[in-house]
């Protein structure tokens, strides 16, 4: 009898189970230590941007013209900075900033630095703190001690302090607390859905402990890989959603397959090797299917994008591996063992693999008409993609934010007063000499311009680098830095002003970033390269199922039902987010738009876990017509007997993704139900309705391969692996059916 990969690994596996757990156990540990011990690498902040504003903030490092700049907001309502208690107040400040480590270049208004408002109540001390970002943001604690020590000494005053190393320093403070509460939430939701999938506490254990150590080892994995390539700071969470989710999946499929063959009366090894040679086939595809799909994000050539490539291919490869070695030498050493833990009024004897009534009755009917279900059930998802057409994406920005953050409350506080220090729009200048008279007169003309027009705001500001090459000229604009005032004053000095004043000096070079500009440029080179990325992910899914299936229609009927079930899930976001439904409900205000980055995302996520259960419930369907059945019955058959494996592993995921959408940050709350939804619409409407009504109407269409194809390498066909279970014991020669 010939075996597959994964029957060989599993083989394996079960005839050195020590060396395969314990040795997993070692791996997953070793590199979890040696990751924190060297620590990750995060995304530079220059290397956040894109294109124009990329061009820009390059210059701007080149000329080390972006210092963590931080200011400590001084105001009394009563008193001007001519008073004497105001003057002390600003000398305190300045003198205890003063004698703090890593702190560079203190200016305030007694020294002729700072910013002093037009009415006199309100003053900023500047101040630097030394190091890139990630290190200002672990130097930042003394300069928030230094200056609530001065609140304290002065009640009558606010004294508060906001920079980029302060704002994210709280904001990732916010960000870990969420996380730590998705973990808290996910693992216990998890185990409940698990125990009542198996009724035992250890069958319920073994998929929790195949996710748990997948994102384990991933995160270890991922910080040595990121001086190769630097990650974004939100990867962890993204590692927890996946790597939970399919670590979980993979083991599930794999075990309830071994329990089935026990039920119909195979011996132990036989079920782990019939259990390891379809449903560990199927995720070894599964896991290779999603793998390709995440890869795609490499192709779209920015750094955020890239890094979670990097992290969900590193989970999901670890999961997949994890489900076709630790997997199969647990069930060996556990055998019958892992029916122990049966929990009261849950726990049930060992189900043979029938076909489960609920889904055996739906299929049916839908089987009994495919045309009319198929309508029914693609017109459905066709109304709920509708909204997409419109979907706007936007720049999560400050006011996405918790409002009652301490932070963003001062943020608020000094954006009012000062405008200059609130949303920008950065002009860079690149010359021989930017000094000279006639960059110098156009910027004057820059300076004009912008104060003719009711786009930006009073204050602009000019700074010339040391060396004299890079002018930085800072032009408050109306808007929150991602709505159509902001791109509208962006489209204004970026079309218009600039050509006409700076744009005009031979020689020169010019380029303007800022909240804004980040926003319309990441947009720009996203939508450039989305046609790139959608026909890798199709062409690498199609061959992957082409090859898998020998078929050229399931890999085509595959990639649309998947695609609708995006559709849907893509107009779901719309109707909630964007247009600003169940607000009060989730917690969130609507920002008119879908987080930028969440479209991509998404995409790739959710083809390559619908790809999941669409290898998954086809194994199974092609193993009975290879076995002889014909291709209706093995569909009716194939997808009654997986789709309570399918909807029990969709309602893990469903529950962990649903997590996210209590956490504070919107990102995560789009992130969170848009999975969550399109899961649920795939397990249920798409692999309950949408696929038997195809595969009925198609016949043996279903396998339809050119003879010119016929070179294609069969990988591990299920026949020649598994033979028919036996009829268990006791049952006079009949399989019989479960519940």
């Amino acid at each position: 009898m010939k075996h597959n990969l994964a029957a060989r690994m599993a083989h394996w596996s079960a005839h050195h189970r020590k060396l395969a757990i314990f040795g997993w156990l070692a791996l997953v540990l070793i590199v979890f230590v040696a990751g924190n011990a060297i620590g990750s690498k995060q995304i530079s902040d220059v290397d956040q941007f894109s294109g124009e504003s990329h061009r820009a903030e390059q210059a701007l490092d080149r000329a080390d013209m972006r210092p963590t700049r931080e200011v400590v907001f001084l105001r009394n309502r009563a008193l001007t900075v001519r008073a004497p208690e105001f003057r002390r107040a600003i000398a305190e400040v300045s003198a205890r900033l003063a004698t703090v480590p890593h702190v560079e270049n203190v200016r305030s208004p007694l020294t002729g630095g700072g910013t002093v408002s037009p009415d006199g109540h309100a003053a900023l001390v500047d101040f630097q703190i030394a190091g890139d970002s990630i290190e200002a943001a672990d130097r930042v604690d003394p300069t928030l001690a230094a200056t609530a020590a001065v609140q304290a000494n002065h009640p009558d005053f606010e004294i508060e302090q906001f920079g980029a190393a302060s704002a994210e320093k709280a904001i990732n403070e916010t960000i870990n607390d969420d996380l730590a509460k998705a973990g808290e939430l996910s693992l216990p939701i998890t185990l409940i859905i698990l125990v009542l999938t198996f009724g035992t506490l250890v069958a319920a254990g073994i998929p929790l402990l195949m996710g748990i150590t997948a994102v384990i080892g991933a995160l270890g994995v991922v910080a040595i890989t990121s001086h190769l390539l630097p990650i974004d700071s939100n990867l962890s969470a993204v590692i927890l959603l996946i790597g939970l989710a399919v670590g979980v999946d993979y083991s599930l499929f794999y075990l309830r397959r071994e329990r089935e063959e026990r039920a119909a009366g195979r011996e132990p090894e036989p079920a782990l090797a019939a259990a390891a040679a379809t449903s560990g086939r199927a995720v070894l595809i599964s896991g290779m299917t999603v793998i390709a799909a995440m890869a795609g994000m490499f192709l779209s050539g920015d750094n955020t994008f890239m890094s979670f490539a990097e992290g969900t291919i590193i989970v999901v490869a670890i999961a997949m591996f994890a489900s076709l070695t630790l997997l199969p030498a647990l069930l060996s050493w556990l055998g019958d063992r892992v029916e122990k833990g049966r929990v009261p009024l849950l726990g049930r004897r060992r189900r043979a693999a029938g076909q489960s009534r609920f889904w055996s009755a739906l299929v049916g009917r839908v089987m009994h008409r495919p045309g009319l279900s198929l309508v029914l059930a693609g017109g459905l998802l066709v109304l709920l993609a509708i909204p997409a057409l419109g979907m706007k994406t936007v720049n999560s920005g400050v006011d996405d934010l918790p409002q009652d953050l301490p932070v963003i409350v001062t943020y608020d506080k000094v954006r009012a007063v000062f405008p200059v220090e609130g949303v920008v729009a950065t002009v860079v200048v690149e010359a021989d000499d930017v000094r000279s008279p006639a960059v110098t007169g156009a910027i004057a003309r820059l300076a004009a311009a912008v104060d003719r027009s009711d786009a930006f705001l009073p204050g602009t500001q000019v700074t010339y680098s040391a060396d004299g090459t890079v002018a930085q000229i800072d032009v408050p604009t109306v808007g929150n830095g991602t709505d159509t005032a902001s791109v509208g004053a962006l489209d204004e000095i970026r079309d218009e002003i600039v050509p006409a004043t700076v744009g005009t000096v031979q020689g020169t070079s010019v380029n303007v970033t800022g909240d804004a500009a980040s926003s319309v440029d990441f947009n720009n080179q996203l939508n450039g390269r989305l046609p790139l990325i959608f026909a890798f992910v199709f062409a690498l899914a199609f061959l992957l199922m082409l090859v898998t299936f020998r078929s050229l229609v399931i890999p085509l009927t595959a990639i649309v039902l998947n695609l609708l079930s995006v559709g849907a899930a893509y107009g779901i976001l719309v109707l909630i987010f964007q247009d600003g439904n169940l607000e009060s409900l989730i917690g969130f205000s609507s920002n008119g738009g879908v987080t930028n980055w969440l479209p991509l995302f998404l995409f790739v996520v959710l083809f390559g876990l619908s790809m999941d259960y669409h290898v998954f419930i086809l194994s199974r369907v092609r193993e009975l017509h290879d076995r002889g059945m014909p291709t209706a019955e093995a569909v009716r058959q194939g997808i009654s007997t997986t789709a309570g494996t399918v909807t029990s592993a969709a309602v893990v995921m469903v529950g962990v993704f649903a997590v996210f959408a209590t956490l504070s940050f919107i990102d995560f709350k789009e992130l969170g139900i848009g999975l969550a939804v399109a899961v649920l619409i795939d397990a249920t409407i798409v692999r309950g309705v949408l696929v038997p009504a195809s595969m009925k109407l198609l016949g043996d269409w279903n396998w339809y391969l050119p003879r010119w194809l016929e070179w294609l390498p069969r990988v591990g066909a299920e026949r020649d692996t598994t033979p028919p279970p036996p009829p268990p014991r006791g049952t006079g020669g009949k399989m019989p059916v479960g519940a």
